[in-house]
């Protein structure tokens, strides 16, 4: 089956439909079809983060939505750990020219170990990394 990478950016338009890219991202989805969507703790923590100051309500309903994301039987959450935080950093040493934040570091690190090709974003960086990017711009 195919494996496609869910990114931050993901997360956050599928949860909320005033998103600018809510609409671009449920279109990727379904022209995806049915595929196993991996995604990371870290992306997680950072889709949590995102929507940290949305209020009492909308922090419930990003909990919940991870929750649901890591009992869903389709979705791979893989776990952060050291291995994964010293990936991440590693990649990020050997782009000093970048401006990739540590999340998506880690991300395309753990996308090459599962060999994923293929992101649920519209960031760039992942494109300079030689992953395609499924959100158009």
């Amino acid at each position: 089956m195919r494996a496609v990478f869910a990114d931050t950016l993901y997360w956050v338009a599928v949860a909320r439909p005033d998103d600018q890219w809510h609409k671009a991202s449920l279109r990727a989805k379904a022209r995806i079809g049915k595929a196993r969507i991996v995604t990371t703790d870290e992306v997680l923590s950072e889709f949590l983060a995102a929507l940290s100051k949305g209020g009492q309500v909308l922090r419930g309903q990003a909990a919940a939505m991870v929750r649901a994301i890591i009992a869903n039987p389709n979705v791979t959450v893989l776990p952060q750990s050291r291995l994964s935080f010293l990936s991440g950093l590693g990649l990020y040493e050997r782009r000093p020219d970048k401006t990739y934040s540590l999340v998506d570091c880690t991300s395309m690190e753990a996308m090459r170990t599962a060999g994923v090709t293929e992101v649920l974003t519209n960031d760039a960086h992942f494109a300079q990394e030689g992953l395609t990017v499924l959100i158009a711009r």
